[in-house]
């Protein structure tokens, strides 16, 4: 039984989450001031479960789970908050301790498996290093027989030979399957994929998320998926946590996210998703504007510039009060930041018959 499986199995004996992040800041200094890149934001992920973490571009979604792993350089950041994996506090931990639990209790998939390998170490090499880290009294002969096993784990064919090749003779899906293989080379309890089927061809996109979905079972891991793309959330989280200029805008499960949602931001979202069904003249329906700037922040709700149904809350609330994170009207485990009221309602009467009118039937 190795170290990480103890550390699930002790954590989910207990019933306490492999991560919790409670009201984590993250700000970056510039020469315009402090940039807020995350703002006050908490949730928590249980063993063996998914997150899917969504949102636009500068939404805070990498640099959080950046955080996470302690990759943020102390001397150009100011982290605030706590972020507890497995019960142990990691704001604030000494970088010895960190490149401890870093890939061992806690592992990355990155966005880019090209610029995440290095370019001049054959791939084997890469992995037997990411190994020996954690286990120094293992022979070299010992990370190499690991890494050959993780390669055939992820599928790569030809294992043994191709543990000797460079990442430019991988092609881009066998690449991220070497990523995969490296982040789970030591059995980590949570492993982060930060928008792990970018830049690939749906086959190998659903052969990716088949393979960690997979992987996820057979490890007993907890997963953190960071993707634009809603389609991959239906099918893999159990979670969703929807995140807008830095902060959490609506949270809960999966399933009352994607067929409930209340917040705008969150419409809006699945409005862009094209729908394969609709009549080839059918347009996307975007979201209007641009993200705000995190250095100047709209006044109260972040969103309300860009939100069409802000002339919906009376006394100007939108843009003069920042909306708390409440439970929504489906129950206490799915909450939202909006001042919108009866946002189900408005849903299903005007915003889903434009984007998704078959399911109507099956919400009501």
């Amino acid at each position: 039984m190795t170290e990480q499986t103890t550390t699930a199995q002790r954590v989910a004996e207990t019933g306490d989450p492999i991560l919790a992040v409670e009201d984590l800041s993250v700000r970056f200094p510039t020469e315009d001031g402090y940039l807020t890149a995350v703002s006050n934001l908490s949730y928590t992920v249980e063993v063996g479960k998914t997150l899917g973490i969504v949102g636009e571009s500068g939404s805070g979604k990498s640099v959080s789970s950046m955080a996470v792993l302690g990759l943020h350089d102390a001397k150009a950041s100011k982290i605030t908050g706590s972020i507890r994996i497995a019960g142990t506090e990691v704001v604030g931990i000494s970088e010895a301790k960190m490149r401890k639990m870093r890939g061992n209790q806690v592992a990355m998939i990155f966005q880019d498996a090209l610029a995440a390998l290095h370019p001049f170490y054959k791939i084997g090499g890469q992995l037997a290093e990411a190994y020996l880290v954690h286990h120094p009294s293992a022979s070299k002969r010992d990370a190499r027989r690991k890494a050959i096993e993780m390669l055939d784990r992820v599928g790569i064919p030809q294992p043994d030979r191709r543990v000797d090749d460079f990442p430019h003779q991988f092609s881009g899906g066998m690449r991220q399957r070497a990523m995969i293989a490296m982040g789970l080379i030591n059995d980590p309890s949570l492993l982060i994929a930060d928008e792990p089927t970018t830049a690939l061809d749906v086959t190998v996109q659903a052969q990716i998320l088949d393979l960690l979905q997979d992987l996820q079972r057979e490890f007993n891991s907890a997963v953190i998926i960071i993707t634009h793309d809603l389609g991959v959330i239906a099918e893999m989280a159990d979670d969703v946590l929807v995140m807008y200029a830095g902060r959490a805008v609506e949270y809960g499960p999966g399933k009352e996210i994607l067929t409930h949602p209340e917040m705008p931001y969150t419409w809006g979202l699945l409005s862009s998703v094209p729908d394969v069904k609709a009549d080839t003249d059918a347009r996307l329906i975007p979201i209007p504007g641009n993200p705000p700037s995190l250095l100047s922040p709209p006044s109260g709700c972040s969103f309300h510039p860009r939100c069409v149904h802000a002339d919906k809350v009376p006394a100007n609330l939108c843009s003069t009060e920042l909306p708390e994170l409440l439970p929504g009207s489906r129950g206490p485990g799915h909450v939202k930041r909006c001042h919108l009221p009866n946002a189900d309602e408005i849903f299903q009467a005007e915003v889903l018959p434009e984007i998704a009118p078959e399911l109507l039937e099956e919400n009501n």
